[in-house]
């Protein structure tokens, strides 16, 4: 189905942190299921949970195991804030579906916030207020427009002088836009709480199984796996981030490699709220902090060429990172104590693709993640579970995979 890749490498940060350990079961026989979820990163855990709370049958398989792929490369910033500012979306979809998206990305953001509280998963949650910095893209005049359109669709949007910027947060730049409600977290620690709850709602979790081929017939799918036994369910649903399948038609589509560091744990350096910081600029740094106080920066994105080039450049873009740190927050101790790469991939429009596949409506998948990952998986749990439980989404249509 897809070329096995290696989705990171180095030393991410989250490993420093215990997540709960998730117990797995192993394949030996045919089995079959009402909905099957391919990958238990954060995508899959958070797609099986949704879909085990409205009372379906779920079963869980994964080529490494929970949290293996590229959940541990995440930088866990996650924001309502797309990638593709709303002025420059709405060239590109139409004012109207730009609003859609936006608002659509704000609701994921308190949902999953939401849905984290009831459950009471311990994933060092934080509500963060977040920075977009002027940049090479986005200047003071464009930002102001930028904040102009936020508010008038409803968002929340705090424009800034580069006066009024420095007084509050101590940070030096032309203009940025203010706004609030955004969050941070662990990604594996919330991987894990997501699958723990699956397995309490009686969902199978098999690792290691690897999907070598599907076959979409009317009244079910049928997968084939590496280790011999056949999985039939009515639903497939493909979370398997970039490692995209054959089945998955072609679209706008690209992968790019991101590098990212954290530092040593210095909360009194920290600069005021610890908002998330990220720039109108390409590439652009993104920047969190910690629990304990580690400051996480990633950025120095380029086109993925393949597994052995990005991994060649993690010493020399971790400096980069750490000069570029420097520069923004000059009284912080820069020197990464963990450094590391993913690949991630992303779409034209900055939009994710999600929903049931073209003339294969038994199999749904989400694709192009961008910077926005974990609150598109957010959207697409919301989207595929109301699909398979026989309901429209009002906003299918603004993310459907389209018929080629």
């Amino acid at each position: 189905m897809a070329r096995k890749l290696d989705l990171r490498s180095g030393r991410p940060v989250w490993f420093a942190y215990r997540a709960p350990p998730v117990q797995v079961e192993k394949l030996t026989r045919d089995v079959k299921t009402e909905v099957l979820v391919v990958g238990m990163g954060i995508s899959g855990a958070m797609m099986a949970e949704a879909l085990a709370r409205a009372g379906h049958d779920v079963m869980c398989i994964d080529r490494r195991g929970p949290s293996l792929g590229s959940t541990s490369a995440t930088t866990a910033l996650v924001q309502f804030e797309l990638d593709q500012p709303l002025v420059k979306l709405s060239a590109v979809k139409g004012r109207l579906d730009a609003t859609r998206a936006w608002q659509r990305s704000r609701m994921a953001v308190i949902n999953l916030r939401g849905r984290i509280a009831e459950l009471g998963i311990d994933c060092n949650l934080a509500s963060r207020p977040s920075l977009y910095l002027a940049g090479n893209l986005l200047g003071p005049a464009e930002l102001r427009a930028e904040s102009n359109a936020r508010r008038q669709a409803g968002i929340a949007a705090t424009y800034l002088t580069r006066q009024v910027l420095a007084d509050r947060f101590g940070i030096d730049r032309a203009a940025a836009i203010l706004s609030h409600d955004n969050i941070a977290l662990d990604p594996r620690k919330l991987t894990a709480g997501l699958l723990l709850r699956v397995l309490a709602l009686k969902a199978r979790l098999y690792a290691p199984v690897q999907a070598t081929e599907i076959e979409h017939g009317r009244d079910e799918v049928v997968v084939r796996t590496s280790l011999g036994p056949t999985i039939s369910t009515r639903h497939l649903v493909l979370a398997t981030g970039y490692e995209l399948t054959d089945i998955i038609p072609a679209t706008a589509h690209s992968i790019v490699s991101t590098w990212a560091i954290a530092t040593t744990c210095q909360a009194k350096s920290l600069w005021p709220a610890a908002a998330l910081l990220w720039e109108a600029s390409e590439p652009y740094l993104y920047i969190r902090t910690t629990a304990d106080g580690r400051v996480i920066c990633g950025g120095e994105d380029e086109d993925f060429t393949d597994e052995e080039h990005r991994d060649a450049l993690i010493a020399d873009k971790a400096q980069r990172l750490a000069v570029k740190l420097g520069h923004l927050l000059p009284k912080l101790n820069t020197r990464p104590e963990f450094a590391w790469t993913g690949s991630f991939g992303t779409t034209t429009s900055g939009l994710p693709y999600i929903g049931s596949l073209p003339r294969l409506p038994r199999i749904h998948a989400v694709m192009g993640y961008g910077g926005n990952g974990i609150t598109f998986s957010q959207i697409a749990s919301e989207m595929v579970s109301s699909a398979i439980g026989g309901l429209q989404d009002i906003d299918s249509e603004l993310f459907a995979f389209r018929s080629p």
